[in-house]
């Protein structure tokens, strides 16, 4: 079964089907992923993988139908996107995300469940994100030092997510990123 790397721009990955819509990244595929369909068949990815994607395109929950579509029954698929306190720093951000956006794809949500089951296996806060970018901007002890802290505060931030995204993102500052891991049921 093929695995996806959705908004791959220059970090391909081996064994991936990568799409982009630049086309000077070298992607496997170049399509605008703000236009739907995609061009894959229905069922026809185990694993699909967004890292930092979402907070660019129009409307991710059609883009989250549109994975549900091309993702096999009981494929993963893992969305990393910027925690909503660090999810405007890039210009061209156009909303940041809450521990929270796991819940529209559970029917029991009453409060905007988006027709899609998606159970949420997995929700992590990460507050130093993206290690590969930064390693190539920052200097070698402050990106380690970085790096060590991170899992300290990663460990404590994921023993509850929830409460933490409510709570200590204001008291002691946010987080870069949120993680989420579906499997799709269909």
């Amino acid at each position: 079964m093929k695995k996806l790397n959705l908004g791959c721009g220059k970090f391909k990955k081996e064994g991936y089907v990568n799409v982009d819509f630049l086309t000077d990244v070298d992607a496997d595929i170049v399509h605008d992923l703000n236009k739907i369909p995609y061009p894959f068949p229905n069922d026809s990815f185990i694993l699909i993988e967004a890292d930092h994607v979402l907070e660019h395109l129009d409307s991710p929950f059609c883009v989250m139908k549109e994975l549900y579509r091309v993702a096999c029954n009981d494929a993963s698929i893992v969305i990393k996107v910027p925690h909503f306190t660090r999810g405007f720093m890039h210009p061209e951000h156009k909303r940041g995300f809450d521990v929270t956006f796991g819940y529209y794809f559970n029917p029991s949500f009453k409060g905007g469940y988006q027709g899609i089951e998606l159970i949420l296996e997995r929700v992590k806060l990460n507050w130093f994100a993206q290690p590969y970018l930064k390693k190539q901007h920052m200097s070698t002890i402050p990106f380690y030092g970085c790096l060590a802290l991170s899992k300290c505060i990663n460990f404590f931030a994921n023993l509850n997510p929830f409460i933490c995204s409510k709570i200590w993102c204001f008291w002691f500052g946010g987080f870069d990123e949120v993680e989420f891991q579906f499997i799709v049921k269909k």
